[in-house]
This record gives structure tokens, C-alpha cells and sequence, in this order.
């Protein structure tokens, strides 16, 4: 019976010691979540628009009431895409065990042809931008509904949502809607006021303008394939600077950044990118290692 008792103390003390290890934000502490679907940020609206739907996902039985939020914005080519994507909800979810709140939020989609035409695609990320600063506004004006700290607010996303990511954090409408040749009575107001978030995660994004990383010192973490063929990592090809060319930039600016690059693959972290399949076991298994990496980094950031 002693050792019986023995071995059981051991156990318990063990996975006590296990969970003081393990730290919020960074480690997945949290076992179930509180998933709210289809809600909506655009409070201008008459009509319910699914442009503006957003998921929302938080960590049951958390008594934090003040946590960082993760804005995640879908890939697609400003096409196609929404907030049910596969690698969408695998961060969410997973970010949401680590203590955060995450919100999986859609965005105005192109009518045109953005994916051939380059005109098209910029003209496409200044409305998502747009309503990403719409998102942003939501949250932080319903903070304290969400559990959110309003100051710990950041933009996320992969490929297309990347893109946005970089251009909300670093560019403001005025230059923005210059950049992309956008009609002044087609753009929204010309602000010059910038949009202030504490990091920016760029999976396979790229920036428009380079030289618009000197515009605020947000922390970036950046991570892409080796082989993308179609946001190339380094300068401008197409149109973008990718993420090898972000993070130089970055590190020239002295800029917090930090970069993962996954040898050998491509775009979303594939083999051979295929935009009509998301991704098996394997790119699933890339895209936690990518989560992980992000959580890392950002640690010290959702901390101060």
C-alpha cells in the first residue's frame, strides 16, 4: 500500500510539475474551446452581409479577462476563399488553446479577375484592408464583450490574407490607394492615419512597397517555402516583395522580426502547390510547425 501510495503522489506531483511548465500563449493549455460562428463585424450595415462574417473562437474555462487577439484573414487569390479554410481554422483553433482569442473573420472577395490581372489583385487588397481596419474597429470597440485586450490586437493570415496583413500594419489609404491606382471617388476616406497593432504573421504574403516597413516598428514573423512560385520569396517579381525580401528590409530597419523557412516546398507549405486541394496530413503537420514557430516568437510581445 505505501509504495501503491508512493507511486500515485508521483504521478500527480509529475503532472503537476508538467503543467507549471507549460506557459499560456505559447504552450496549448487550454483542452476545449468556446466556438462562436457567423457573427458580424460591420455595424454599418442595413443587411447582413457574409463579406463581414466572422468565427470566434476562446479557450473555455478561462478566467483571464484582458487577452490578445488574432485577426485571421484567408488566402484565395482575393477570389476565392473564406473564413472556413482549412489552415484558418487549424491556427485558430490551436492559438485559442494557447490562451488567445482568435477571430476567423471573411473579407470582400474580387468580381473581377485578380488572379491574371495585377491591377486587379491590388485594387482588391485595398477593399480587404479596409475591412480589416473594419474588424479591428469591431473588436476593439467590443473588447470588453469579447474578453479581449485592445491593445494586443494582431493581424494574421496566409497568402492573399498575408498580403493584407502587411499592407493594414504598414501602409495607411492614402498611400495605399496611390500604390494601386485607385480612383478617388471609388476609394475609402484618404487617412493618413496608420493602423496600430502589435505584430503582424505573414504566411506566404508579400508587401506592395518596401520602403513602407519604415512607417512603424510592428514585429513580423514571416514564413514561407523555399520553392513558392507564387508569392516568390525574394524582390519584387510580380509585383510583391516577398518574405525573404521583408526580412531583410526588416532587419535593416531594425525591425523585430523572425523567419521560418521550410526548404524544399511551396506555396501553403505543399509539395507542388495545388490551389484546389488544402492540404493532407503533411501540410497540416507544416502548418502546426508554423503556428508553434509564431507562438514563439511572440511570446514576449502579448507579455509586455
Amino acid at each position: 500500500m505505501y509504495k501503491k501510495a508512493m507511486l500515485i503522489c508521483a504521478v500527480i506531483l509529475s503532472s503537476l510539475a508538467y503543467a507549471n511548465a507549460q506557459q499560456r500563449y505559447k504552450d496549448m493549455v487550454f483542452e476545449n474551446l468556446v466556438i462562436d460562428k457567423d457573427l458580424n463585424y460591420n455595424t454599418d450595415s442595413t443587411k447582413h452581409e457574409t463579406a463581414n462574417d466572422f468565427d470566434l473562437f476562446r479557450p473555455a474555462g478561462d478566467h483571464v479577462a484582458s487577452r490578445p487577439l488574432m485577426i485571421w484573414m484567408h488566402g484565395g487569390g482575393f477570389k476565392f476563399g473564406s473564413k472556413d479554410a482549412k489552415g484558418i481554422q487549424l491556427w485558430c483553433r490551436t492559438f485559442a488553446r494557447r490562451g488567445y482569442v482568435c477571430a476567423a473573420i471573411n473579407y470582400t472577395l474580387s468580381k473581377g479577375n485578380p488572379i491574371f490581372k495585377f491591377g486587379t489583385l491590388k485594387k482588391s487588397a485595398y477593399y480587404a484592408v479596409q475591412d480589416a481596419k473594419m474588424a479591428v474597429a469591431y473588436f476593439r470597440a467590443n473588447a470588453a464583450k469579447y474578453g479581449i485586450n485592445p491593445d494586443k490586437i494582431i493581424l494574421a493570415g496566409n497568402s492573399a490574407g498575408g498580403i493584407i496583413a502587411l499592407q493594414a500594419a504598414y501602409s495607411n489609404n492614402a498611400e495605399l490607394a496611390k500604390e494601386v491606382a485607385l480612383d478617388e471617388s471609388h476609394a475609402a476616406t484618404q487617412s493618413t492615419d496608420r493602423l496600430k497593432v502589435t505584430a503582424v504573421i505573414n504566411y506566404w504574403g508579400g508587401i506592395f512597397d518596401l520602403t513602407w516597413l519604415k512607417n512603424a516598428k510592428v514585429p513580423i514573423v514571416n514564413v514561407y517555402g523555399s520553392n513558392d512560385g507564387i508569392v516568390k520569396p525574394d524582390d519584387k517579381d510580380g509585383g510583391l516583395y516577398g518574405p525573404a525580401a521583408i526580412q531583410r528590409q526588416a532587419d535593416a530597419l531594425k525591425i523585430p522580426n523572425a523567419t521560418k523557412v521550410f526548404e524544399g516546398y511551396s506555396h501553403e507549405l505543399q509539395k507542388h502547390f495545388n490551389p484546389f486541394f488544402q492540404g493532407g496530413k503533411d501540410t497540416e503537420n507544416r502548418w502546426l510547425q508554423a503556428g508553434q514557430f509564431t507562438a514563439d516568437f511572440l511570446y514576449k510581445y502579448v507579455n509586455e
